[in-house]
């Protein structure tokens, strides 16, 4: 008992500290709030959406040029639009670019002259955009009739072997994951059932995925049609299937070509060199994901404009920039080509899905921390801006672990910009799916996000060396949370969590000049030094229930090398050359264990450190990386 008393006591005494600093805060988001324009916001999403919803790359390049106008309405400066290269070849990271594709028309229409004809057409493209997949192929001007075949979730081990030349397949999973079985069969194209919400009888699941080995169509993808139908469709055409065959006809006006992927930036420019990061994906097609993503860190950024220019808030240190692009793709070529304005660049937040209503369970906002080899102030303060603002609208809200498959990337040593995520897509009932509508935003999540974003960044843009000290002790206090935590499950895990939040402690000092570290530096040390004593004070408590599986001996003679930054989607090999490894641009082990390989870590201590992050596992550390090393992603230091 005295021993957890002393714990608390200095644990208590830290944040009683912290909050004395809590006002500056405050009056940032007291400003923020008051200075928010909803109706603004809400327009900006609609602009978005008015596009992107048709989810062709000359669409894209509509929704950038609004933007663009409106960023300029909005005050921001340095302006552009930036074409990365969609030519389905490039690649920035590991990440090939995707191929340009546009689509002026598409249906699907079954051939039984005994239904009515409403239940006969299944999509039409210029009536509801998702009812055809993103990159779908074309047909010949005349279309083509086809027989449609089901394929069952149960077919999937056998699918490579089926023999479905010619024919259209009805999935019961999204045919994104397994298109390229569907290329194996033979098949002509898939037409979806797949969907995350079956209680949306009428809504279509958007498929936006439709490479053969990754995510984005490449020049190496096979140009299948896909279609998307909605559950009361699939029944009918599954109805039709139990009494004998059933034939459609297909036609797609598409097109595939050599085009720009556009994005925009903007800053609200500070004084000095520095920078921070907002960042919003345009280029899908719904409503909450993710034009009100564009639409809060657009918003965010014209707020802070405002106040700065109405007098309310002085013209930060660092610039505060925007960056609305498509997913992955847009920020791994601004990352590529802005080498010297990313080490600039300080903090970062990602906005996507967000604006989910509050009267669905399962909407509130999740906020997702750094990778912990990149455990950082910001995993804090992110923390510490929700729970101001979300008290003051009582709304509840989370905290996540890092989840890879986003721009969060950006938080990876290689690139090295500390990146949070503020999300509330876990509930929202209609993502990635054609009823993701205006009509469905919630003005009311829409300014949340918007007003945590816009405090994030200011205060961030804004911070010196005692703001740097607050941001410090706000780690402090979160970093004994984390390390109680970390004593019910190993003492091995206790070191490691005293480990990471002594390096959040300290990440604060890239907050403050050169010359100032050293100084910074001395008042941080009793930080860090009540977090030793506290991990020393909590040892004996430590109870060991959860085990790292140990490395084969070899993991501890190799040593990583990685040759580009960012995940490793392995969009460029074939499927089949894979050896049952997953994509590394979804899957969490792969992803953290890269993340941990520094040119210095022996793979032992790589796959020692992503259990302690993740869990255990019997992931073949070793096999893997030798499977990268032989296509050429990673070296072996010698």
């Amino acid at each position: 008992m005295r021993i957890l008393l002393c714990a608390l006591v200095v644990a208590g005494g830290s944040v009683a500290r912290a909050e004395t600093a809590a006002p500056a805060l405050e009056a940032i988001l007291r400003n923020v709030r008051a200075a928010y324009n909803s109706s603004q916001a809400m327009d900006y999403m609609r602009g978005a959406y008015a596009n992107d919803r048709y989810f062709t790359f000359p669409r894209f390049q509509a929704t950038a040029d609004y933007l663009k106008e409106e960023m300029r309405k909005a005050g921001l400066r340095d302006v552009e639009i930036v074409g990365a290269p969609a030519d389905g070849v490039t690649q920035s990271g590991f990440w090939t670019m995707p191929l340009a594709w546009d689509v002026k028309s598409a249906r699907l229409e079954i051939l039984d002259s005994s239904l009515p004809e409403a239940s006969r057409l299944l999509a039409d493209y210029e009536t509801i955009p998702s009812s055809l997949g993103m990159w779908s192929g074309p047909t010949p001007p005349g279309g083509v009739t086809a027989e449609i075949v089901e394929v069952k979730k149960s077919d999937t081990g056998r699918l490579g072997q089926m023999d479905l030349r010619g024919k259209l397949a009805l999935t019961e999973v999204n045919p994104a994951n397994i298109k390229w079985l569907l290329v194996k069969a033979g098949a002509l194209g898939a037409i979806n059932t797949f969907t995350e919400n079956p209680s949306l009888a009428d809504g279509r699941q958007w498929v936006n995925a439709w490479g053969d080995d990754g995510w984005a169509f490449t020049r190496r993808s096979t140009p299948l049609l896909c279609f998307s139908i909605t559950p009361r469709q699939a029944a009918l055409v599954r109805k039709l299937l139990a009494r004998g065959p059933v034939r459609a006809k297909a036609m797609v006006d598409a097109r595939y070509y050599t085009g720009t992927y556009p994005y925009v930036t903007a800053v609200v420019r500070g004084t000095g060199p520095e920078e921070v990061l907002t960042l919003g994906h345009m280029a899908e097609q719904g409503a909450q994901d993710n034009a009100t993503g564009v639409a809060a860190t657009l918003e965010a950024l014209g707020t802070l404009h405002r106040l700065i220019e109405g007098g309310k808030l002085p013209r930060p240190k660092r610039s505060i920039r925007i960056l609305t692009m498509g997913e992955m793709y847009g920020s791994m070529h601004y990352v590529e080509h802005n080498p010297e304005r990313i080490r600039r660049t300080v903090a970062a937040m990602c906005v996507d899905t967000p604006a989910a209503s509050y009267d669905l369970a399962g909407t509130e906002y999740s906020f997702y921390m750094n990778p912990h080899v990149a455990t950082d102030f910001t995993d804090a303060f992110i923390l510490e801006v929700a729970a101001s603002h979300l008290r003051s609208v009582g709304r509840p809200w989370h905290e996540k672990p890092f989840t890879t498959g986003t721009d969060t990337y950006l938080a990876e040593p290689m690139v090295g910009i500390p990146t949070v995520w503020g999300y509330s897509g876990s509930g929202v009932e209609t993502h990635h799916n054609s009823e993701d509508t205006p009509g469905r935003v919630d003005e009311r999540s829409l300014r949340d996000i918007s007003v945590i974003d816009a405090a994030f960044l200011y205060y961030i843009a804004n911070a010196g060396e005692q703001e740097a000290l607050w941001l410090a002790r706000l780690s402090e206090s979160r970093g004994y949370r984390r390390m109680l935590k970390a004593v019910e499950q190993s003492g091995e895990h206790l070191d490691y969590a005293l480990e990471r939040e002594t390096q959040a402690v300290s990440s604060v000092l890239r907050l403050v000049p050169e010359s100032r570290r050293e100084e910074l530096r001395k008042k941080l040390a009793p930080m860090i030094e009540r977090l030793r004593r506290f991990r020393e004070l909590q040892s004996v408590r430590a109870v060991d229930r959860e085990r790292i599986m140990p490395a084969p001996a070899d993991a501890a003679r190799i040593i990583v090398k990685r040759k580009r930054f960012g995940t490793i989607p392995l969009d460029d090999l074939p499927h089949e050359q894979w050896g049952g490894f997953p994509s590394g641009a979804w899957a969490a082990i792969p992803t953290i264990a890269l993340y941990w390989c520094d040119g210095h870590r022996n793979l032992a201590e790589v796959a020692r450190l992503t259990q302690l992050e993740l869990g255990g596992t019997d992931f073949d550390f070793v096999g893997y990386f030798r499977f990268l090393r032989r296509h050429n992603y990673v070296d072996f230091v010698e």
